[in-house]
């Protein structure tokens, strides 16, 4: 079924994915767009049942203040304002509305339905794939994380045999992580999987480039050319499939907010990218997109499995990236996966992960002075990746951790825990 749509239309707010959750929260969808969507735009959309002009401090961009087109007042949609002086809205709100604010928005002046739900979600993205795609097929980049796994749970569901994942191991998987994605899609789900084995040619690009952003954008450009060979080889690909998620997008920038980062999906494209993107999660959150692969039936061990960016590896090997640096950080990452589940703290943490970064310390070894490198370990709590708070965790843990990391990776002598909230930290560290 359809489902009811709120329109949050961004003026520079730097809280409109608040405004968002709290509409979804209330059973309703809503997404984000840009302030200068036209009303052609805004018409394509299906089932609009209002819209909320969010204005905020990012409203000057360029020296200029953004407005909303005219010709959107006189649309007929319900509209309020928040924090847009310049709106011709009959209601406008200083700061955020209450929630029983918004529920008389929503529900008394828009006639909005409550019927938000997963169930009524994928049922929406299958069809709106299948209008897509027609008879065409898909390439799907599947790292195996939550997002790409329920990409493709959800284009399996959609278009079957039309779905084609490839699996690209870069050389910055974790450990046994590029065996087990094998084992779960091709074996267990039957999907057509092709597994491609590019280490070093992700790692020759990669050799002495130290600034993330630089890092980022060769990883996105060279996963989209290796996609495109494996397409050569295929008949009718067309599009290419993506587990892009809304905090990916908000955190690569958008027309009134700076990029925080860009993220491989989003700001590392190509301009000259050959396929059309299928993106179905694109407008969810972190724990909706675990919620949606849960109403497909995923086991929980995939759904809920530890977040994995795109770069992998290569945005917590900091700096330029050495194959002992990398070496070292994926043994350091299983060591401390396998001590957070005996303790029973991965069930607890939402993300967790170790750093190294590109310089040494001295330490004692062998009773003699050595130099070796830095671990950092972090670990996380959050609903949707907008914001994080760290997890206390006990000492006698953390030296376990510690000690088994300098034993069993000869070449850490450091072990420390970082304790900063995002934000103003992100939760990686490039």
């Amino acid at each position: 079924m359809k489902q009811d749509m709120i329109v949050i239309l961004d003026l520079g707010s730097t809280e409109n994915t608040v405004i968002a959750r709290q509409i979804r929260d209330m059973g309703v969808y809503s997404e984000i767009h840009p302030h200068d969507i036209t009303l052609d735009e805004l018409n394509k959309l299906e089932n609009v049942k209002g819209i909320v002009l969010n204005g905020g401090e990012n409203r000057v961009v360029d020296g200029a203040a953004v407005e909303v087109a005219d010709e959107l007042y006189g649309c007929g949609i319900p509209m309020i304002s928040v924090d847009y002086p310049t709106s011709k809205c009959a209601k406008k709100y200083d700061t955020l509305p209450s929630d029983a604010e918004l529920k008389a928005f929503i529900f008394d002046e828009c006639k909005a339905e409550a019927n938000w739900n997963m169930k009524n979600f994928i049922e929406d993205q299958v069809e709106l794939v299948r209008r897509q795609v027609g008879d065409k097929k898909v390439l799907l980049a599947l790292s195996g994380g939550v997002d790409s796994s329920v990409v493709a749970a959800l284009l399996l569901k959609a278009i079957g045999d039309q779905l084609t994942c490839v699996h690209v191991n870069h050389g910055l998987m974790r450990k046994n992580e590029s065996e087990n994605v094998v084992a779960v899609f091709k074996n267990q789900l039957n999907a057509n999987l092709i597994y491609v084995d590019a280490t070093d040619r992700f790692l020759d690009k990669l050799a002495g480039v130290a600034d993330p952003e630089q890092k980022r954008k060769i990883i996105g450009g060279e996963f989209i050319r290796v996609f495109e060979e494996e397409a050569r080889k295929l008949d009718g690909i067309e599009f290419l499939g993506q587990g892009t998620i809304y905090p990916d997008i908000i955190e690569s920038g958008t027309k009134t907010a700076k990029a925080v980062k860009s993220h491989h999906n989003v700001g590392g494209l190509p301009e000259d990218l050959q396929f059309a993107l299928v993106e179905p999660l694109a407008q969810l959150f972190k724990d909706e997109v675990r919620a949606c692969g849960v109403e497909l039936g995923l086991p929980a061990e995939m759904v809920y499995r530890q977040p994995f960016p795109g770069p992998g590896l290569g945005v917590r090997c900091l700096g330029a990236i050495t194959r002992e640096r990398l070496g070292a950080l994926r043994e350091a990452d299983a060591i401390l996966r396998e001590e957070f589940a005996k303790a029973g703290l991965d069930k607890k943490v939402w993300q967790y992960f170790t750093v190294i970064p590109d310089f040494k310390a001295v330490g004692v070894r062998d009773n003699a002075r050595s130099m070796g490198y830095m671990c950092v370990i972090r670990a996380v709590n959050t609903i949707d990746a907008m914001t994080a708070t760290i997890e206390r965790i006990d000492y006698d843990i953390l030296e376990k951790i510690a000690d088994r990391i300098t034993a069993e990776v000869t070449s850490i002598n450091r072990v420390v825990y970082e304790i900063t909230k995002k934000p103003v930290a992100t939760i990686e560290f490039e």
